[in-house]
């Protein structure tokens, strides 16, 4: 199959709801227009999938809706059916092209289109949401942080479990010493999308089995434009092994697979628990390594420096059928998925809705902290309140999403080299092994630029 032409960017998408309208050329640089009821002017890009849990958080809000986005022609349809004011688009880059309604935007692409996707609005002066990673790698992670910072604007990348009431009383229970100092920390989960033997799939009940590569590519579902999903990334001919979601993101082109998924999730715990910062060393082992797809199991360590009266600490990531020793040994709860932060007077075990204090029986009478950190309204309408100025900064802005998904990445930086990396992050240098630099971004298709 040969790649479709490429599209006419000025050509927008019908829908039985209504038709998208043009605007001005450029991305001016836009003051908020919020309007004196208080709602916001949004645009949403990416409305299937995570993006359409975003569609119900707006509208349960009562914000207006005055842009969607989506390569998916089904996905834009029934947006458009309940909200047909709303200018509809196939391509951002032609929704930025009129900026002078719209107060903030909330992006739900694939990864390796998220900060295409995300930079325009930034530079625009615009608050943005977007779903984790927040990038599909190191340097267009940093190139949002330092857009975001600039910007002045509220951030938020969808980090949902953040909001959660137990993440908040595990950090309490860190914060205020329940188990001392803390100087070694793993973050396991038991799924192991990516590359993998048949066998090793069914052991792992892979629902998606990716063998390899497709040779052959497949017809184009009529309903999606293939040219505008691949984006940025190398083109390659349409498959089932990569749409619909979550296919894709065990591809190195498209994502960065369990890692940088569930990492964005599992390794915010330990991140905001001990107020992690770029590590000093990473390295990293497990499944034989696959030119194209990420692994299905792997483990990634990293050192961290002290932090203020913080002392250094070693947190390891594990997925698929790679464990902690500790687990291995039996010595602990038996958890599918968890983190365990190893203190200096004890353990504390934790998944999304539990926590355990070890050993059981040190912690009998012991009496927690009482909550400090308050309660969340949400992860996306924390956000929205932010950007009507009704409320504090989101707990997980860019400036905290973004060296926590650099961190993520780097893991996979590692075990792409298969060689332990020393980090210089203010020069995003890895000057024991340069080679490995490659692995921190790429160049782009041909239309595409971040610069």
């Amino acid at each position: 199959m040969s790649p479709k032409p490429p599209i006419n960017r000025r050509n927008f998408i019908k829908t039985t709801a209504g038709l998208a309208g043009a605007g001005t050329l450029g991305f001016p640089a836009i003051t908020s227009c919020q309007s004196p009821n208080s709602k916001l002017g949004m645009a949403l890009i990416g409305v299937g999938g995570r993006g359409g849990s975003h569609v119900k958080a707006v509208e349960a809000s009562g914000e207006d809706f005055i842009a969607i986005c989506d390569v998916n022609e089904t996905n834009l349809g029934k947006v458009l059916s309940k909200h047909q004011s709303a200018r509809a688009y196939r391509d951002f880059r032609d929704l930025y092209e009129k900026l002078d309604d719209i107060d903030a935007v909330i992006v739900s692409t694939t990864e390796h289109t998220h900060a295409f996707a995300t930079l325009p609005a930034l530079n625009a002066g615009k608050h943005v949401y977007c779903e984790k990673p927040l990038t599909r790698d190191v340097h267009e992670c940093r190139i949002i942080t330092e857009a975001a910072a600039k910007a002045g604007v509220k951030t938020q990348m969808g980090t949902q479990i953040h909001a959660g009431e137990n993440y908040r009383r595990v950090v309490e229970l860190i914060e205020s010493g329940a188990i001392g100092p803390v100087s070694e920390v793993h973050t396991w989960v038991s799924r192991a999308w990516g590359w993998q033997t048949e066998a090793e799939a069914q052991v792992n009940k892979d629902i998606i089995y990716t063998p390899d590569t497709p040779k052959e590519g497949k017809p184009v579902p009529g309903n999606l434009d293939w040219d505008l999903w691949i984006g940025p990334a190398p083109y390659r001919d349409f498959h089932d092994y990569y749409f619909p979601g979550p296919r894709w993101y065990r591809w190195w082109d498209f994502g960065n697979g369990t890692m940088s998924d569930l990492g964005s999730h599992r390794n915010d715990l330990p991140w905001w628990a001990l107020k992690l910062d770029a590590p000093l060393t990473i390295e990293a082992g497990g499944s034989k390594p696959h030119h194209d797809i990420a692994p299905a199991s792997m483990w990634a360590k990293y050192t961290f420096a002290s932090r203020g009266d913080l002392p250094a600490v070693e947190h390891t990531w594990y997925q698929g059928s790679e464990k902690p020793q500790i687990w291995k040994d039996g010595k602990i709860p038996q958890w599918g998925n968890g983190t365990l932060f190893i203190g200096e007077n004890g353990m504390l075990l934790a998944d999304y809705g539990k926590y355990l204090l070890l050993p059981e029986n040190k912690f009998n009478d012991f009496t927690p902290p009482k909550a400090y950190i308050p309660p969340s309204p949400g992860q996306q309408q924390e956000w929205i309140l932010a950007c009507k100025g009704e409320g504090p900064d989101p707990l997980c802005q860019f400036s905290y999403a973004g060296p926590l998904t650099e961190a993520n990445h780097l893991g996979n930086v590692a075990f792409r080299a298969g060689k332990k990396l020393e980090w210089n992050a203010a020069e995003m240098k890895i000057p024991n092994f340069p080679e490995a630099e490659k692995f921190l971004g790429r160049s782009y298709r041909e239309g595409w630029s971040l610069s």
